[in-house]
């Protein structure tokens, strides 16, 4: 049986992977999410991974090339790797499984808690460690506009 993963905590989402690159053989790793209200990562895009949302409850505010929609409960929103995106949560945050083609991005996630680092403040850290996982900021991302609310 697979050992169970640590769940890590960063950037207002703890993340635990439920299957493994290693489990996979290099094809895919499965990312599950608890994402507090109103939170995302800033604009980014990936070189080598496609990504996969599910969500499971909540809803999910997606940018993908230009492109805005939500996904609320059961829907998904697919990611090609060499596309800029981001995404927020809604006002009660949001669950997901993200699966991940081919898999090792889920390394980010373990860095970033392990490091406890910080949005902007830790930004060049942040940037670096990306950057072994073949990923790049592009941009603030859609969690990081004012929010308006009526």
């Amino acid at each position: 049986m697979p050992e169970k993963q640590p769940t890590h905590i960063w950037n207002g989402t703890s993340y635990r992977t439920i299957l493994t690159t290693a489990e996979t053989d290099g094809a895919m790793s499965i990312v599950y999410g608890e994402a507090a209200a109103f939170t995302g990562p800033p604009t980014h895009v990936h070189a080598a991974e496609d990504e996969i949302f599910i969500v499971l409850e909540g809803e999910m505010e997606f940018a993908v090339d230009g492109e805005r929609f939500t996904c609320r409960p059961l829907e998904t929103a697919f990611v090609p790797r060499g596309k800029p995106h981001s995404f927020r949560t809604g006002p009660e945050g949001a669950r997901t499984i993200t699966v991940l083609t081919p898999g090792g991005f889920e390394g980010f996630f373990a860095e970033m808690a392990k490091g406890n680092f910080r949005l902007p403040q830790d930004l060049s850290a942040v940037v670096a460690i990306a950057g072994r996982y073949q990923s790049h900021f592009a941009g603030p991302g859609i969690a990081h506009e004012e929010l308006h609310h009526a």
